[in-house]
């Protein structure tokens, strides 16, 4: 294995339809080092969503391995994995998955609930995240009292407070209008290149897809690397990468 900070070998993936096994992924191979930014397209039903959550620790592999952060957590029991998630992983989500009665500050705080942390360090992270994505003026709002683009901020800033080895964001501009989408995707780039995170976006925008250092390609479960001519064919009428 190399120092990869993902390193997924030979996993398969299949469910029970019935009395008969679906395969989605056929034996999917995938490194990312420390700092990538890579986005993961593919047609739907491809398994995109899939790979994501057994790399987030979401979901168990049928076979093969998955190491994150040299955490082999495709062996770890369900609540090892939980523990590890937490720590590890931040999460961006298409439709926020904010918690309606919590103020902005309290919905990226929740995830710093989990660990055994003094209030001021808590408060400090907290404040961190949310200067980090522009938002330190709006910590008392809702979500109800937010734009969509301040929405998907909030999550950026929750997904980032616990410093996580690594952030996997799952269609993040797929609710937000055009000049917003491209706000939250200067966001995004400004995490890779200032904090160095290490980034996997699954996504339907070939905007979003053409940010990311990396491109893979994920078609009937089986995964390749891209370039612009996997753009093209994943995102018909793109020309370019425009």
């Amino acid at each position: 294995m190399t120092d990869a900070i993902v390193h997924v070998e030979s996993v398969y993936k299949e469910y029970l339809t019935g009395s008969e096994p679906v395969r989605v992924l056929h034996g999917v191979d995938l490194e990312m080092a420390a700092g990538d930014y890579v986005s993961l397209i593919g047609p739907s039903g491809s398994g995109k969503s899939t790979l994501l959550n057994l790399i987030a620790g979401l979901d168990r592999p049928t076979s093969g391995r998955i190491i994150i952060a040299g955490e082999a957590i495709s062996e770890m029991d369900e609540a090892s994995v939980a523990r590890w998630r937490s720590a590890h992983i931040g999460f961006i989500f298409q439709f926020y998955h904010l918690i309606p009665v919590l103020t902005a500050y309290e919905n990226v705080e929740l995830p710093l609930l989990l660990f055994d942390m003094p209030a001021a360090k808590r408060r400090k992270q907290v404040n961190i995240a949310l200067d980090l994505v522009n938002l330190d003026h709006r910590v008392k709002h809702r979500p109800g009292q937010l734009s969509g683009g301040e929405q998907q901020r909030v999550g950026i800033a929750r997904a980032l407070v616990t410093d996580p080895a690594l952030i996997v964001a799952d269609e993040p501009t797929g609710d937000l209008d055009g000049h917003t989408s491209e706000e939250i995707l200067d966001l995004l780039q400004a995490v890779h290149e200032t904090l160095g995170k290490t980034i996997l976006l699954v996504t339907h925008d070939p905007r979003a897809a053409s940010r990311a250092q990396r491109l893979v390609h994920m078609d009937s479960g089986v995964l390749v690397e891209g370039n612009a001519e996997s753009l093209r064919e994943a995102f018909p009428g793109w020309a370019n990468g425009h």
